[in-house]
């Protein structure tokens, strides 16, 4: 008589975030970007990932944990004015479908990740780059005294 075996696949979301969010940042350093995690900006949200390109270009990845995070979070548009391009970064369960076709969009797990879609440039307004960049460069100077 053999018994049968059930497995059930559970994905933590504290767990799914971190993996995503540092999948997405390794993506970003391996495209050339230097990421950040968790930038705060100027109109008080908070950026997952935040990478600065070789050119200056500024880009933004939103995190989300599962298709209950994306439907009760509808903040992404207010990342826009702050980035050159923007995307969703997501774990490979997540149900693409879901999500609009505007931004980019990264599927990324603890060990890298994938651009699946390409984001649409917007290059920001010189002036807002500056600061941007300015106050991005001051953030990760900061950072690395505390490490």
């Amino acid at each position: 008589m053999s018994a049968a075996v059930h497995l059930e696949l559970v994905f933590s979301r504290p767990e799914t975030t971190l993996g995503v969010t540092r999948g997405a940042a390794r993506l970003m350093s391996d495209m050339g970007y230097a990421p950040l995690l968790e930038v705060c900006l100027p109109n008080g949200r908070r950026a997952d990932v935040m990478a600065l390109g070789p050119k200056g270009e500024i880009v933004i990845c939103e995190v989300k944990s599962g298709i209950e995070d994306f439907r009760s979070d509808r903040k992404w548009s207010e990342y826009a004015p702050f980035c050159d391009a923007f995307y969703f970064a997501v774990a490979p369960e997540f149900p693409l479908d879901a999500l609009p076709d505007e931004p980019g969009l990264i599927v990324a797990d603890g060990f890298g990740g994938a651009v699946v879609r390409e984001a649409q440039p917007v290059p920001l307004a010189p002036a807002r780059r500056k600061a941007l960049t300015l106050a991005f460069a001051r953030l990760g100077a900061m950072r690395s005294l505390r490490a």
